[in-house]
């Protein structure tokens, strides 16, 4: 049988997501979590009193996901609609009677489900950290590497001011890190364990209820609610906003590679490996396939962000619809994300930098990116609105001269009056005129590494 989405096909599988990431949150991962999730249950209620000694581990001895009948549990999910009841039925089978009869002690379905879920996520976001510190090494090393190269500044797709490199290396490299310091602060607020059974009010055990609680998130390492979570998804929606937000970095990062790659401005390339966006008709074309698909991808996680701020609106104790949007959206959102830093890991670790391209296009203009400069040095002596006007002009007769800013200011008394023709050499020269650039990447990385 042939997989259906770029997610899971042979031909597209390993461009979208990669195999690690896949089996992170695979159906058999999936109802491993679930057979966990159970076998840690009944530990828990072992040690709060709340079953009889001995059972948990004779539970978990029988009780592993290779024993599943994948058949008869697809079957029978179909016709309850959830996989828990058909995967307890299965679970009882394997044990002892007298011990099968404490799986699923006091739970309801959704907490199986839920735990699942967390324990998939929570691998997930590993993997999502693991990546996000590669990129951001890499560009901690490109904004040190690339502190001095200058380039053209853009803003509304024009030459604006002078940066230099490094400079924007490091603005994608603190956006990143902002990502970092709230994966930290998600781990700590929204990994949490749910157990409340049928209604999330724990009455099937009483008093033991809360206790049993606390100890099943101890035994699996999740953060104790105090109060159930059934129908509060803010948590979960937070985490796939998160992964949104990296995408969205990741997707302005891609946007500016791809223009740089473009032949007019050919700034950057993405690694070279032989035929890699390559075309069947043009040979010359070398497509920045790792950028095309981050901007995809980024598209892809807003989406899955929408869906899981809709499934946040749930009708009383237990959701009749909006919970099932969780099902969908946070494996793709998981393995869409870890696809798109993944392609960020190859294409940044491996980009091929033009210097020599971006001072050609940076003086490209004859020095009509380094106006502001003319004009602050003019205003000084004219005042900032006299001198906007004067400088405008120069531009405009630059423009139309097809000659340099230099030349055109030349012509204008008001200005010659002013400065002398070293000082506008000097102000028209646009790798004199960087501002803070190299401070800011110094202060980020001395930050950083603090």
């Amino acid at each position: 049988m042939f997989a259906a989405t770029v997610f899971d096909t042979v031909l597209f599988r390993n461009i979208f997501g990669t195999e690690e990431v896949r089996e992170c949150f695979s159906e058999r991962s999936y109802v491993a979590h679930m057979i966990e999730a159970e076998c840690a249950l009944s530990k828990a209620e072992e040690a709060e009193g709340v079953i009889p000694g001995g059972v948990a581990d004779v539970i978990a001895q029988h009780c592993h996901v290779s024993k599943i009948d994948w058949e008869l549990l697809g079957s029978r999910t179909e016709i309850v609609g959830y996989p828990v009841f058909p995967l307890v039925e299965q679970m009882a089978s394997w044990c002892p009677d007298e011990e099968a009869g404490y799986i699923h002690w006091g739970a309801t379905t959704q907490d199986i489900m839920d735990l699942a879920s967390v324990l998939q996520m929570r691998n997930g976001l590993a993997i999502v950290e693991r990546l996000i510190q590669r990129v951001v090494q890499t560009l901690r090393t490109m904004a040190a590497k690339y502190r001095d190269t200058p380039m053209a500044g853009r803003t509304h797709l024009q030459h604006a001011l002078p940066i230099t490199f490094g400079y924007k290396c490091g603005v994608w490299l603190a956006g990143m890190q902002r990502h970092a310091e709230r994966l930290e602060q998600i781990k700590e607020r929204c990994l949490l364990v749910q157990f409340g059974g049928a209604a999330g009010t724990l009455a099937s055990l009483g008093d033991d209820g809360v206790r049993v609680r606390k100890r099943l998130a101890s035994i699996l390492g999740l953060r104790d609610p105090v109060i159930t979570w059934h129908v509060a998804r803010d948590t979960v929606a937070e985490i796939v906003n998160f992964l949104a937000l990296v995408g969205g970095t990741l997707g302005k990062i891609a946007l500016d590679l791809m223009f740089m790659c473009s032949n007019e401005l050919n700034e950057v390339a993405e690694p070279y490996v032989p035929h890699r966006g390559a075309s069947s008709t043009m040979p010359q074309k070398r497509n920045p396939i790792s950028s095309e698909v981050i901007l995809a991808q980024s598209k892809i996680l807003r989406a899955q962000a929408g869906l899981l701020l809709d499934a946040m609106i749930t009708d009383f104790e237990r959701a009749s619809g909006p919970w099932h949007l969780e099902w969908t959206a946070v494996p793709t959102a998981f393995i869409s994300a870890v696809g798109s830093l993944h392609q960020a890991d190859f294409a940044l670790a491996g980009l091929q930098v033009n210097e020599g391209a971006m001072l050609a296009n940076l003086q490209g203009t004859r020095g009509l990116i380094v106006a502001e400069a003319v004009m602050m040095a003019l205003a000084t002596h004219t005042g900032r609105r006299e001198a906007h006007e004067v400088v405008y002009k120069a531009c405009v007769a630059a423009h139309e001269d097809g000659g340099s800013l230099l030349e055109a200011l030349q012509e204008i008394e008001i200005v010659t009056s002013h400065l002398s023709h070293e000082q506008l050499e000097e102000l028209c020269d646009p790798t004199k005129y960087m501002g803070t650039c190299q401070v800011m990447v110094d202060e980020l990385l001395a930050q950083e590494q603090r």
